[in-house]
């Protein structure tokens, strides 16, 4: 008896055992997968074969029946709402679900997945793959789905999830990724650094202002509508398709990509926007890096922590398809971006003969040595060279009845400590002192000064001071036109070897209102022949006129070769740390990087200032013009005036001038009258004293008959005349 029980037992055990039933609470589900047959291929095995699913047809789906899939084709069927019952499909490599009623979806038990479309459920919300570690492609597109976690998707390389409530997707996991399409989500922001087989990208209509696909070196096929995007990278473009909605404003790009991307660009059909290479100053894609510092041995005992830095060395960088000139202001060391390969840096000082630097060069390869790489330069005088220069700058326009403000820069640009005064000379009459940093020396009507003690080789020291002009009703009065005559000197205990650069003037022409980005010589629109083959001084003013803050701001300036040495261009002064580099045998930039100029009216200006020579060969008559592009961020860039200069001798003429007009009272003594004879068109009058200072100067003068000549000075003056037929002067007497 017991042997029959027990036999009865174990028939029991093994037939519950062989037909365990899966679980299937929705029967629309569990009907659909019972229809599956070859024919309508819903259904594959192991084997990929299409097959029935419900293979001994007792209307059940067995746990081995279900352990037997891995396909599933589920599309198409509105009467679905959710596929519980799905994790019994442990094999399941292939699951399509697309255009249901879907509200909810498990999969997180279906480990061995490596495609899913679930698209067009519109009420999904949630979809949890992280424990599809084995997934290469997921379609969740028009669903709405707020969060989707890649975190474990290493093997993904294909993700559409275009129209879905993203706000965020993090890629940085998915390193094979190739194909992504987010568009219409509210994604804000993308980071890319790790998705570098990125081939396809679409973020058409995202709230991505601004995209980095610059570590996108494969990328084929672009659609996005973000205003800013960085295609930086050291790489040939490998775009095939590009579509942009018209949000594009700013691309950045390597320099020598530029004229492609704009070609491309252009063929999609893409304007207006700004392309340029200003994102960063580093080069594109992976770069090096070679930092230092050079100080002055002031000992001859070799550079050690007691000697002290120099500032404003150029540095040459020699590469093989490459030479640019890198300078260095305000930071006591250098750091300089260099691409794979090997480099050459010269030191270059700006009166080689002074001193002696060591090494005079060194070569650099990458990436067989490591970066950054630590090189170091050391100064050391050569003989003894006593050389100082001072220069002076106009902070601020001079407008009548405002103030003014001025900085004097003076320099050691010779190889020994010196000691000395800085003096200025001004017109105390119009003119009043309202604050001065330091505090000047000495100070009386017409003359301020300040006395300096141990201004080192390659020291830089500064000056601020503010003048206020005299208004318009005040005696003597100032108008519009008017020019103010500055100089600036600096004396030494020795003989100065240079003596040219130690006085500085500045003929300042006062205004009624002024460009916030403009461009000046400051040696004025008429110079003496003697300049020819010597520096003139530039200085370039710009302002921040946004709603916020410009982080980084490049001025742009293309040198006319035929009337410039750019050998010899030297930045003399700033408002904020920056970095020259000079390319492309004539391109100069000024780089202000990460110095967030304000957009308030105390705090929004800056400018940079530079001398440079012209070119010997230049004759009298010759003009040299120069304008300069302003970069604030990824905005349009600003394009200053021109500043035209002209090299003549008082008196030369390209008309006779009294063919034309007739000047009295000759001498005069406090209106000069000027009266045409025949028809010309007046542009300009402008007095000069016979030491060639400009003393007044009146634009738009088309209809001006009389000169206020009251202020001036007993003495002789030349009267010139710029008109449609060119320029002439008369000499006549102030009384």
């Amino acid at each position: 008896m017991k042997k029959i029980y027990f036999l009865v037992l174990a028939l029991c055990f093994f037939s519950t055992s062989k037909a365990q039933i899966a679980n299937m609470p929705n029967t629309e589900f569990k009907e659909m997968l019972l229809s599956a047959t070859p024919q309508n291929m819903i259904a594959k095995n192991l084997s990929g074969d299409y097959c029935t699913i419900d293979v001994n047809h007792d209307q059940q789906i067995q746990i081995d029946e279900a352990k037997n899939i891995s396909y599933l084709n589920l599309v198409d069927h509105v009467f679905l709402r959710d596929l519980n019952g799905i994790s019994n499909f442990i094999n399941l490599e292939y699951l399509d679900c697309t255009s249901n009623n879907l509200d909810h979806l498990d999969v997180t038990n279906l480990s061995k997945l490596k495609y899913i479309d679930c698209s067009h459920n519109n009420e999904l919300q949630v979809l949890d793959i992280k424990n599809l570690i084995y997934l290469e492609k997921l379609i969740c597109s028009y669903d709405n789905i707020f969060v989707l976690d890649l975190s474990n998707s290493v093997f993904l390389k294909y993700l559409d999830c275009t129209n879905n409530q993203l706000t965020e997707l993090d890629i940085s996991h998915s390193i094979n990724l190739n194909y992504l399409n987010c568009a219409g989500t509210q994604i804000k922001s993308l980071e890319t650094a790790n998705a570098k087989n990125l081939e396809e990208l679409n973020t058409l209509t995202c709230a991505i202002y601004s995209l980095d696909v610059s570590p996108l070196t494969k990328l084929k096929s672009l659609a996005c509508s973000s205003s800013i995007i960085n295609m930086k990278n050291g790489f040939k473009t490998n775009l095939e398709f590009l579509q942009y909605s018209y949000y594009l404003n700013y691309v950045c790009v390597d320099d020598n990509r530029i004229e492609d991307v704009k070609e491309m660009l252009s063929k999609a059909q893409i304007r207006p926007y700004e392309i340029n290479t200003y994102c960063t100053s580093n080069p594109g894609g992976d770069f090096f890096v070679i930092q230092g510092n050079t100080k002055f041995d002031n000992e001859k005992n070799g550079c050690d922590t007691d000697d002290y830095f120099t500032k404003g060395i150029n540095y040459l960088i020699n590469s093989k398809d490459k030479k640019e000139q890198i300078t260095t202001n305000q930071n006591k060391s250098f750091a300089i971006g260099v691409k794979e390969g090997t480099h050459t840096i010269v030191p270059i000082l700006e009166n080689p003969t002074y001193f002696n630097i060591s090494p005079t060069t060194v070569d650099i390869t990458f990436p067989t040595q490591a970066s950054p790489f630590i090189q170091d330069f050391c100064v050391t005088a050569n003989g003894v060279h006593p050389d100082l220069e001072v220069s002076l700058l106009p902070i601020q326009g001079a407008r009548p009845g405002f103030d003014a403000k001025y900085k004097i820069v003076y320099k050691n640009k010779g190889n020994n400590t010196q000691s000395g005064t800085v003096n200025f000379k001004f017109d105390g009459t119009i003119l009043n002192l309202v604050t001065a940093n330091p505090i000047a020396s000495t100070q009386n009507t017409n003359n301020l000064t300040w006395n300096f003690t141990n201004l080192q080789p390659f020291e830089i020291r500064e000056i601020f001071f503010t003048l206020n002009l005299n208004g318009p009703t005040e005696t003597p009065a100032v108008n519009n036109g008017d020019i103010l005559n500055h100089t600036a000197s600096i004396s030494l205990q020795d003989n100065d070897e240079t003596p040219n650069d130690n006085t500085f003037t500045l003929n300042q022409t006062v205004v009624g209102s002024f460009d916030p980005n403009d461009k000046t010589c400051l040696e004025g629109e008429v110079i003496t022949p003697s300049l020819i083959g010597e520096y003139v001084h530039y200085m370039i003013r710009f302002e921040n006129t946004g709603t916020f803050s410009a982080q980084n701001i490049v001025v742009k300036d293309m040198i006319d070769l035929s009337k410039f040495d750019i050998s010899t261009l030297i930045p003399t002064s700033s408002s904020h740390s920056f970095v020259t580099k000079i390319s492309d045998e004539n391109k100069v930039e000024f780089i202000f990087e990460n110095i967030n100029l304000p957009f308030d009216d105390a705090n929004n200006d800056g400018y940079i200032a530079f001398k440079i020579k012209t070119k010997p060969t230049l004759v009298v008559g010759d003009t040299f013009t120069n304008d300069a592009n302003i970069y604030f961020d990824y905005n349009f860039p600003i394009l200053t005036n021109k500043a035209t200069s002209t090299f003549k001798t008082l008196g030369t003429k390209d008309f006779e001038f009294s063919n034309y007009f007739t000047l009295y009272p000759n001498p005069a003594n406090n209106v000069l009258n000027i009266e045409a004879t025949q028809a010309i068109e007046m542009d300009s009058f402008r007095i000069y004293d016979i030491l060639g200072q400009l003393v007044i100067a009146i634009p738009n003068a088309k209809s001006v008959s009389n000169i206020d000549v009251s202020k001036l000075r007993t003495g002789n003056y030349f009267i010139k005349v710029k008109s449609d037929k060119g320029s002439s002067s008369m000499k006549f007497i102030k009384l």
